[in-house]
C-alpha cells in the first residue's frame, strides 16, 4: 500500500513541472510577441521636410486649410510625389503665434509628427485680433499611415 502513494505523490510532482513548463513557455511567447511590437514603433530615420507657406500649397490643399483653420486639425493631403502634412491649433485670441515640429521620423509602418503651439513672446508686439496658426509641411511621398502626437 505504500508504494502506491509513494507512486502517486511521484506523479503529482512531475504534473506540477510540467504546468510551470508551460506557465513558462506561455511568458515567453507573450515577452517575445510585445518586442515584435516594440519593433514596429522604433524610430527608422528622420525625415526631411519643407515647411510651406499659405500661398505655396496647391489650391485644392489651400481650400482645405481655409475650410478649417478655425477649428483645430490635423490631416493628411497627397499628389502624385509628395505627401502634406497639416497641423493647425484653431482660433487664438491674438497675433505671435507659430507652430514648430519638434520630430519628424519614420518607424517600419509609420510616420510620427510631433508639432508644439508657441505661444507670442513677452513684450512681442502682437496684433489683437485673432489668428488662426498652422502648418503644413511637405515631404517626399509614403504609403505609410501618419501618426499625430
Amino acid at each position: 500500500m505504500r508504494e502506491g502513494i509513494i507512486a502517486a505523490g511521484a506523479g503529482r510532482g512531475w504534473l506540477r513541472k510540467g504546468v510551470q513548463v508551460l506557465l513558462l513557455l506561455a511568458m515567453t511567447a507573450i515577452m517575445i510577441g510585445c518586442g515584435k511590437s516594440a519593433d514596429k514603433t522604433a524610430k527608422l530615420r528622420d525625415l526631411k521636410f519643407t515647411v510651406l507657406s499659405g500661398e505655396q500649397l496647391p489650391a485644392e490643399l489651400q481650400e482645405m486649410v481655409e475650410e478649417q483653420k478655425a477649428e483645430s486639425f490635423r490631416f493628411t493631403f497627397a499628389d502624385e510625389n509628395e505627401l502634406y502634412i497639416c497641423v493647425g491649433y484653431g482660433r487664438q485670441p491674438t497675433g505671435g503665434y507659430s507652430i514648430s515640429v519638434t520630430e519628424l521620423y519614420e518607424t517600419e509602418n509609420a510616420v510620427y509628427v510631433h508639432t508644439n503651439l508657441l505661444g507670442p513672446s513677452a513684450g512681442e508686439n502682437k496684433a489683437e485680433s485673432p489668428s488662426y496658426p498652422y502648418i503644413v509641411v511637405k515631404l517626399e511621398k509614403t504609403d505609410k499611415a501618419v501618426v499625430f502626437e
